[in-house]
């Protein structure tokens, strides 16, 4: 009987996880299915440069995991059943259930409206493919001196300007930021950002809370209006919502609590990872929804599992920050060096030497997905027998 290893959420974090579990077991003794609503590996951190109409590389899952084991289904996930161990999907051939014995949920999170009147109808997001699409389409439909708002002064919303502005220098480009300008970072972080920002002609919005939108403008809080042919609305993440429907003890945004090996503190066969997941850091803080979080927390599942599957030792590696990397159009960046629970320090790296650093990064992370046995020994581990259980069976799709 082979034990049944089920991811849901093919990102970063449900990919890697995924990949490293079959490098750390045999494929006869577990079963890995990695299921996702797209046949295409989708690289978030780039998706700002797809909407400026750049084209990114392909990367089918079909490809990137033949040969390893890994059992790619293309299907949308409708529901979880923790109590029955079952996952609810349907694909081109209807619907159907998968069991499991381990889950891993990985169905990551989209965009947040915040629930500001007139967001859903009238603003433009950049947290999914089809979202970067949809305005790539828009903003090249746009005549010279039509105005863009990015409304979110946190990475993405800073990227996206830039990029933007970069691409289209014939637009108007503001950026509305709740705070001041990059006011988490280093003085020279702050610095450069302020300076590249001057040089693409971004108008900057500071301490502009936006409270609404509309068709041709965004208010602020102060009662203000800013033009906006186009809003960009980037203030933040929403984790999917199936989550919260089942009985696994979640936040009240709800993320998975789990414990130090990201295994849910409910239910000892889900393990949650990515933005999914309300993990602990460094100085016993919460870690940010990001890719640089995802990675890491893949990892430390997927050697929980495979550990505690063949009788190893537990990974006891601290989940701490280094830096965070700021992409300011192609030719310019920030890399703010953090502190292990993700405070700026007073070193940072910018300019084009910055640039280069990200694309190097956003570059390591689609390499990791399809390489992610990263520090691992060849030698799978063997199952241990009374572990390798397997529950009723349940008709799944074809």
């Amino acid at each position: 009987m082979q034990h049944r290893i089920v991811v849901i959420g093919a990102g970063y974090a449900g990919a890697i996880a995924a990949g490293r579990l079959a490098k750390r077991l045999h494929r006869e003794e577990v079963a890995i299915t990695l299921v996702n609503a797209e046949p295409d590996f989708v690289e978030r951190v780039r998706l700002h440069q797809l909407a400026t109409g750049q084209t990114l590389k392909p990367r089918p899952f079909g490809e990137m995991f033949a040969g390893t084991g890994v059992e790619f289904r293309v299907a949308r996930v409708t529901g979880v059943d923790v109590d029955r161990k079952t996952v609810g999907v349907i694909d081109a051939n209807g619907a159907g259930q998968l069991a499991y014995d381990t889950l891993v949920y990985a169905l990551g999170s989209g965009w947040n409206a915040q629930g500001v009147p007139g967001t859903a109808e009238h603003a433009y997001e950049i947290a999914s493919r089809p979202g970067a699409l949809r305005l790539r389409e828009r903003l090249a439909g746009l005549d010279a001196g039509q105005t863009v708002v990015v409304v979110g002064g946190g990475l993405t919303g800073l990227e996206a300007a830039t990029e933007i502005a970069e691409a289209r220098p014939d637009l108007d480009v503001a950026l509305a930021a709740r705070g001041g300008l990059g006011d988490w970072l280093s003085t020279k972080g702050r610095g450069h950002l302020r300076k590249v920002f001057g040089k693409l002609g971004i108008t900057v919005h500071e301490h502009a809370a936006v409270t609404g939108v509309e068709a041709g403008h965004v208010t602020t809080a102060d009662g203000n209006a800013i033009p906006a042919s186009v809003t960009v609305w980037t203030t933040g993440f929403a984790v999917h919502p199936i989550a919260k429907e089942t009985s696994l003890e979640v936040t009240s945004t709800g993320q998975i609590v789990v414990d130090g090996t990201m295994r849910s503190v409910s239910h000892p066969d889900v393990y949650a990872i990515g933005d999914a997941a309300f993990a602990i850091g460094a100085g016993n803080k919460p870690l940010r929804m990001s890719c640089a979080s995802g990675t890491p927390m893949a990892w430390q599942a997927a050697d929980s599992i495979a550990a505690r599957l063949t009788g190893g030792k537990l990974p006891n590696a601290p989940l701490r920050y280094l830096n965070q990397c700021i992409s300011l159009g192609r030719k310019e960046g920030v890399i703010q060096y953090v502190t292990a629970d993700d405070r700026a320090v007073s070193a940072a790296l910018t300019g084009r030497l910055a640039a280069v650093y990200k694309e190097l990064i956003c570059k390591g992370a689609a390499w990791g997905v399809a390489n992610p046995a990263l520090g691992l020994p060849t030698r799978r581990r063997r199952v241990t027998r009374e572990r390798v259980t397997a529950g009723p069976a349940v008709k799944e799709l074809a």
